[in-house]
């Protein structure tokens, strides 16, 4: 089986690494990256694996699979294209916008299951099956692997607990141009480091004002990582807003902190004002939010075999031989030149 991993930003690397990793293992089994160079200026793993910046050497290697955690892929791509998300951020609308581009969705958990599949009896030409999350792959796998460094930083800091900001870059949702002084006011008053993630299309006026801040707060680290699993996995506790790094986080069991979430179901503590943040971190062993918390376990990603991406690759296959493996996917003509301009032409 031919594969195409394709990584339009940054942040899907580590969502298709688990898939590469475990497409290795398989026999007779080649696999190709795809990088979106107009957003990735530098691709980190340039020594580590093959890869390519043209849509035209994609098609000349004509692919049997295509895994995207993004929303589009070029239609005129050979090969069954499978959506396998990006996050869990069930409250933004266009989680669940069909744009026509998929053969095959591959969904986290029951939660994003029933919805999909209600959705592909709507529109009757992609299939569903739920396979959990790729990325938890890798997180099962290496959970424990930064403790000892997460106990070094608290011990060099002097401070009881890892706090982790991780908000989203949408300018509409975004909490960074109001909790920066609470945020201050929090290391200040509790006994935590601070670490600063920012998503890597955060507006760069942004990225210089909370760098600056690191830089003049004795215990607030700025992280620099292009994915903030890491952060995750080394916190006790995190900020943020409408992010699908909270379902991430609530799903290793640890509480969150919100502010003006436009989530309507929401399993965590949410704040409206930046002033309740201290109120709010003294109330994160809420019991009933932990409770919540179960829930979001149990229905958003249940997943924590390992197999998650044995799964999807058995689901490709499985697919091919019932269905063969599609030269393009026939779309409307919006949707055709939305690709085209987005990913360029290609010579058949």
């Amino acid at each position: 089986m031919k594969i195409v991993l394709f990584c339009e930003n940054l942040y899907a690397i580590d969502i298709l690494m688990p898939i590469h990793k475990e497409a290795l293992l398989m026999d007779s089994t080649s696999v190709l990256w795809y990088v979106h160079a107009p957003k990735i200026s530098h691709f980190p793993l340039d020594d580590e694996l093959r890869y390519t910046t043209s849509i035209q050497d994609v098609y000349d290697f004509s692919p049997d699979v295509i895994f995207v955690p993004g929303n589009i892929v070029p239609y005129y791509l050979p090969g069954v294209k499978i959506q396998i998300f990006h996050g869990y951020a069930a409250e933004k609308k266009d989680h669940w916008v069909i744009r026509r581009y998929f053969d095959l969705y591959l969904t986290q958990g029951p939660f994003f299951t029933r919805k999909f599949t209600e959705l592909s009896q709507k529109y009757k030409d992609f299939s569903v099956v739920e396979t959990g999350w790729s990325k938890q792959d890798w997180i099962q796998k290496h959970r424990n692997d930064f403790d000892v460094e997460k106990k070094e930083l608290l011990a060099n800091h002097k401070r009881g607990k890892l706090l982790l900001y991780a908000p989203t870059f949408s300018k509409s949702l975004t909490s960074l141009p109001h909790i920066k002084t609470e945020l201050v006011n929090l290391v200040h008053q509790e006994d935590v480091v601070l670490l600063i993630k920012l998503h890597p299309l955060t507006k760069q006026e942004w990225v210089d004002e909370y760098k600056q801040l690191a830089t003049q707060e004795e215990h607030i680290v700025w992280l620099d990582d292009f994915d903030v699993t890491k952060a995750q996995l080394m916190a006790d506790v995190m900020i943020s807003d409408t992010s699908s790094t909270v379902y991430e986080f609530l799903l290793l069991d640890k509480p969150v902190i919100t502010l003006r979430t436009i989530a309507k179901d929401i399993y965590w503590n949410n704040i409206e004002d930046p002033s309740l943040l201290i109120d709010a971190y003294q109330n994160i062993d809420n019991k009933e939010i932990a409770d919540k918390r179960k829930w979001v376990m149990q229905n958003y990603d249940p997943y924590t075999d390992g197999q998650v991406c044995r799964r999807m690759l058995d689901a490709a296959a499985r697919y091919i031989e019932q269905h063969g493996v599609p030269r393009e996917r026939k779309l409307n003509i919006w949707r055709k030149y939305t690709s085209i301009k987005t990913f360029g032409r290609i010579k058949k």
